[in-house]
């Protein structure tokens, strides 16, 4: 095992030179790291450490901007970068994370892992900042928030099954929703993730503040805020029919939801009732909590249109304000897949092309394969640890989820397709491919082709801190 140093490599030192902007970090601790403050340096190998003797053996150049250098093999034999092996005078580019040996076998030489300083402009220092919890307090309730909603234009904090009881009552007796705070008309409420790291650090701090279990189930049963809520409007639209509308009532009108126009199915929505807005289409739907067709899908907690005006009878065609499709927001057992998604195996194509010539290989279409493996998933004969969705543990094939959910979904089973898989299915190129060592993980697959198709990547990584 050989210990390295660096140089310059006679290019102009610049201005920040004294200043490390990259370091190679020996896996063995018991070796210093080397730091690299000239923007070309070479890295050198001491054959004894009394020795004058020393052999260059990559030269790394620094590339615009921070995150990622150009490393040169300058060594009479090839080496590893990420597990690719870079001929002798090849170059190669490489990024913070990156893992280079010194040698073509790996064995026997010390391994290092490239590592990118932050820019001295950029580095902060940690700050402690102290919260009084009465400042992080429900003005309903009185205790510390629990699941945090923000209403606006107020921009006051609450509990959202605190809020939730109060906007259902104020519907049902105003013709507004008052902040119970301050009182103004809220126009507007949403789940406030910030706030609610806040909140999680704050009854960490002090576990005293904590609310029994029964009180947070409680609680939660109440909470109907999902996602963004608009609130009515206070604009008033007073117009006679012999008068063009203005372009602002125009584009008031192209937001108002069918159900606020007429009665449909025998509902029509409340003068100043919650409404959600379609994350696909941008339209409006009435927030009725308590109707049986789900309004936001599972799997990232966005609103879809598309089942709720399914079930009203409302199509595109018949509604003047947009209104998806059915299609696009479905159970997962009414849905059919032609095609590996571009998501699968993290979108590298060369394992989707494996996987799709495994699949004929079998005589199957993807679509007898991801049936067979969702009564699999449906029966929890699956781990669900690594699955791309929200409520992982409560999806089933009956959980309404979007076009890009079921996608991620899909590919999940794909995987777990691939790792079970065979040999003998396999194609022969691909059954011939080792395993990368940080597998589905692997970051290099992303910008290195060369190793992502010679290299396995549907697999558990065995190096990093990423789950096996």
């Amino acid at each position: 095992m050989t210990t390295e140093s660096g140089q310059s490599s006679g290019s102009k030192p610049s201005d920040d030179d004294d200043e490390a902007w990259a370091k190679l970090v020996p896996l063995d601790t018991r070796f210093s790291d080397i730091e690299i403050r000239c923007s070309d340096m070479v890295i050198c190998s001491e054959i004894k450490p009394s020795s004058s003797e020393r052999h260059e053996w990559c030269r790394i150049t620094k590339n615009l901007g921070q995150g990622s250098a150009t490393l040169h093999n300058k060594s009479s034999d090839a080496i590893l970068v990420d597990e690719a092996i870079i001929p002798k005078d090849g170059a190669v580019d490489i990024m913070s994370g990156s893992e280079i040996v010194p040698g073509p076998g790996g064995q026997g030489y010390l391994q290092y892992r490239f590592t990118v300083m932050p820019a001295p402009d950029s580095r902060s220092q940690l700050l402690k900042i102290s919260i009084d919890p009465d400042h992080a307090k429900c003005s309903i309730c009185l205790n510390v928030w629990h699941d945090v909603v923000t209403a606006a234009p107020c921009l006051h904090n609450f509990c959202n099954g605190c809020f939730s009881e109060w906007m259902r009552r104020s519907e049902a007796r105003h013709q507004h929703v008052l902040c119970p705070q301050c009182r103004t008309t809220v126009q507007f409420v949403g789940r406030n993730h910030f706030l609610q790291n806040i909140q999680e650090d704050i009854l960490k701090a002090d576990t005293g503040l904590r609310r029994p279990a029964e009180d947070l189930a409680v609680l939660d049963s109440s909470s109907s805020i999902q996602s963004n809520l608009i609130i009515g409007s206070k604009r008033k639209r007073r117009f006679s029919t012999l008068v063009s509308p203005t372009l602002e009532e125009r584009d008031s009108l192209r937001l108002q939801c069918p159900q606020c126009a007429a009665t449909i199915g025998g509902y029509r929505c409340e003068r100043h009732g919650a409404h959600l807005q379609c994350h696909l289409c941008r339209g409006m739907m009435p927030n009725r909590t308590n109707f049986q067709v789900p309004l936001h899908c599972m799997g990232c907690d966005r609103p879809f249109c598309g089942a709720y005006w399914s079930s009203q009878n409302v199509t595109h065609g018949e509604s003047s304000t947009p209104v998806c499709s059915q299609d696009t927001f479905r159970p997962i057992s009414e849905r059919t897949v032609t095609r590996i998604p571009s998501i699968t195996h993290e979108m590298n194509r060369h394992e989707q092309d494996i996987t799709q010539r495994c699949i004929a290989k079998m005589g199957r279409t993807v679509q007898d394969v991801v049936a067979e493996w969702f009564s699999l998933f449906n029966d929890r004969q699956i781990d669900r640890s690594r699955m791309p969705l929200n409520h992982a543990e409560s999806i089933t094939v009956s959980t309404h989820v979007c076009n890009e959910c079921y996608d991620k979904l899909v590919g999940f089973l794909l995987y777990w397709f691939r790792v079970t898989l065979i040999v003998d299915y396999f194609p022969a190129d691909a059954a011939a491919r080792e395993n990368c060592w940080y597998g589905y993980a692997c970051r290099t697959q992303h910008h290195n082709e060369e190793h992502a198709r010679k290299r396995n990547h549907v697999c558990r990584p065995t190096r990093g801190n990423h789950p096996s």
